[in-house]
């Protein structure tokens, strides 16, 4: 007999303060210097644009965008490590861009590890592209790493 295996559906949505917990716990997954769960509460209670990846009932991956004055910033998106290669960065990066067009943002800016060639592929195949570098921006396990600066013009759609 076949049975037909049901398919979970993916679904972004804006975060909220029940999903800190999983977040938090992604979040110490993914990095060797990861933000407090208070950093995450922040960013809520200051009215960032807070995204949540949820496949079924588990948060498997988020982002936070801060919006200012026509301008935009990924502060923090991550994908939990047994869900990366999957399409659900790209996911994530799509829903915050969408947002970001929404609020009529005209450029978006992130740093990201040169290190991290997973992400500045991802941020590559959506037209980022490297604008400057902060030395010593990230604390890594042997002193300071640089930060890429990348930006994104946004079209903007009626």
């Amino acid at each position: 007999m076949i049975s037909r295996i049901e398919e979970i559906p993916i679904l972004a949505r804006t975060m909220a303060p029940s999903d800190l917990a999983q977040v938090s716990d992604i979040e110490r997954r993914s990095y060797e210097f990861p933000w407090s769960h208070g950093v995450f509460r922040d960013c809520l209670l200051a009215g960032y644009h807070c995204v949540v990846l949820e496949h079924g009932e588990q948060v498997v991956g988020y982002c936070i965008l801060s919006v200012a004055a026509g301008e935009a910033h990924i502060l923090n998106l991550c994908v939990d490590s047994s869900f990366r290669k999957l399409g659900y960065g790209n996911r994530l990066l799509e829903e915050i861009l969408t947002r970001a067009n929404g609020a009529g943002v005209k450029q978006v800016f992130l740093e990201v590890r040169p290190s991290n060639a997973g992400a500045l592929a991802l941020y590559r195949r959506k037209g980022f592209q490297q604008i400057a570098e902060r030395p010593a921006y990230y604390q890594a396990a042997d002193g300071r790493e640089d930060a890429a600066v990348l930006s994104l013009l946004m079209k903007q759609r009626d």
